[in-house]
């Protein structure tokens, strides 16, 4: 059993790799942001020790690391990822700053692993599958400021020589994502036979389930690399463009529906090229994706179905 603090668990990967944690025995402790949404671990809420602090306040930080000791550090807070957060402030609060405290609060006390999230947004816009040694051109507030989080993970390590890994996670879906992202509305809607407003059929993405990037945190914790400050895309390996995904959608949830393209208008961040190089993760880490894009979308309707919370709204009767 290990002592693991968790940042971000009440966002959509981290609630899934908390739960995960508490399954396998861990003594997991979560700093939570003060006013945060909890829905995603009321379940769990009594099996975990919750914190609360803001990680931009180091002063905060420092002493609950020190009390708690932990051996992994799971750290997944972050702002800016959802087209609703724009405060490029609190973007570089959050992801830069409360990373680098975090990090140095982590140094004094000693930890087995410290294991950091980035984003394939760092790499920018790309036409093809980006190594982890590429140059970065990220092309938004939020992916500059996870970009320099992730060097100043590297340099520390370095500086450090401690295991500080970064995993750069593509488009990542499941159990508790976010109500108001693709597949949960996909999802949603076909359970009444509807389909959503749709954006670009050719909009593409590497969609990849969250156990599988779940797996690949603990992997990531427990296998020392031959280098410090290790970087790794976590996807598929696999690219999907939207067409396949509604198509997808409505075979398995028997939608009679016909999708409306470009009744949505794009997001800025889109492309119909993201498609992620795992190769490096394949071989120093031993992981690999366990789900392609339909077993992780059938068992996700069957998560809709069986186990969603509230916020979903009621679970429909209607069977896939």
């Amino acid at each position: 059993m290990k002592r693991v603090i968790v940042t971000g668990a009440t966002g959509f990967v981290g609630a899934n790799l908390a739960r995960r944690l508490l399954h396998t025995g861990h003594e997991v402790h979560l700093l939570v942001r003060p006013g945060s949404e909890r829905w995603r671990i009321e379940d769990i809420r009594a099996d975990v020790r919750l914190h609360e602090l803001h990680l931009e306040n180091a002063s905060k930080v420092a002493p609950v690391v020190k009390r708690i000791r932990p051996e992994w550090v799971f750290h997944l807070a972050a702002h800016g990822a959802y087209s609703s957060q724009t405060d490029w402030q609190q973007m570089v609060q959050t992801n830069l700053c409360g990373t680098a405290n975090l990090v140095s609060a982590c140094l004094p006390t000693g930890f087995e692993a410290l294991v950091n999230t980035g984003t394939s947004s760092e790499y920018g816009l790309k036409a093809h599958a980006p190594l982890e040694s590429e140059v970065l051109e990220p092309n938004s507030h939020y992916a500059v400021t996870k970009a320099a989080a992730t060097l100043y993970c590297q340099h520390a390590a370095k500086s450090h020589r401690v295991h500080l890994p970064t995993l750069r996670l593509y488009s990542v879906y499941g159990p508790y994502e976010d109500p108001q992202r693709l597949l949960p509305t996909l999802i949603l809607a076909g359970l009444q036979g509807q389909l959503p407003p749709l954006v670009n059929p050719k909009i593409a993405r590497d969609f990849v389930y969250v156990d599988d990037v779940v797996e690949a945190y603990l992997l990531a914790a427990t296998v020392q690399a031959h280098e410090f400050g290790p970087v790794y895309n976590i996807g598929t390996g696999v690219q999907t463009k939207l067409r396949e995904v509604v198509k997808l959608a409505r075979r398995v949830l028997n939608v009679p529906a016909k999708p409306a393209w470009g009744t949505m208008p794009n997001r800025k961040w889109d492309t119909d090229s993201w498609i992620c190089d795992n190769r490096k993760a394949q071989a120093a880490l031993g992981w690999r994706p366990r789900h392609d894009l339909e077993a992780g979308f059938r068992k996700m309707v069957a998560w809709f179905q069986q186990a969603a919370p509230p916020v979903y709204g009621a679970k429909p009767e209607r069977s896939s």
